[in-house]
């Protein structure tokens, strides 16, 4: 696998940016959309917390982390990453995603999923990509599973809650050989929606 090295990737009307401290007033008024942070099965920071979620992502050496921006406005609408990069097996995840809840269940996801697959598979040469939820974010993994992922299994008693309590994290990953099938589905989902927009 190639070296995971900070990239500025495009598609949709969207733009992944490398995370920055300047991206931190944004992150801030993405998370108060929804209060975002008050949900103990999510890792989005509180209003007064984004400058350090920033500077934990800038300072963990296995993670890549994102802004995502609306490319016709330069409005942050969240944040994504890649995370447990793994140069000698080929194998990273993606994780820590959130969205502004204005933006959730539309093509944002989507768009976001298929340009970090896209990029780890095609342009870096992943064998594989993981994905991970907790346990009780239903909603998160029927999302993962809508991709195609494939469940891996339950890492039991596994990382702590912003409550506190410990959560069994659920494991996924999509293949190399997988992905070509996934990629068209996804484009197929992104034009279904596109199409439902314009009527």
């Amino acid at each position: 696998m190639n070296a995971v090295l900070p990239a500025t990737l495009e598609f949709n009307g969207l733009r992944l940016e490398p995370l920055a401290p300047q991206h931190a007033e944004g992150l801030r008024a993405a998370a108060s959309d929804g209060e975002l942070w008050t949900l103990r099965v999510t890792s989005v920071p509180a209003p007064h917390e984004t400058a350090a979620y920033i500077a934990t992502a800038l300072a963990a050496g296995d993670r890549l982390a994102f802004a995502v921006i609306d490319a016709r406005s330069g409005q942050v609408l969240g944040s994504t990453s890649y995370h447990d990069i793994l140069p000698a097996v080929g194998r990273l995840e993606i994780g820590y995603t959130w969205y502004a809840r204005r933006v959730q269940r539309s093509h944002v996801n989507t768009s976001c999923k298929l340009l970090l697959l896209s990029h780890a598979f095609d342009t870096l040469g992943a064998g594989v990509v993981g994905l991970r939820t907790d346990c009780e974010n239903l909603a998160s993994q029927a999302a993962i599973e809508r991709l195609g992922a494939k469940k891996d299994g339950m890492l039991r008693h596994h990382a702590l809650r912003r409550d506190g309590t410990v959560r069994d994290t659920v494991m996924y990953s999509i293949l190399r050989s997988e992905w070509p099938a996934i990629k068209s589905a996804l484009h197929a989902r992104l034009e279904r929606h596109a199409g439902a927009r314009a009527c």
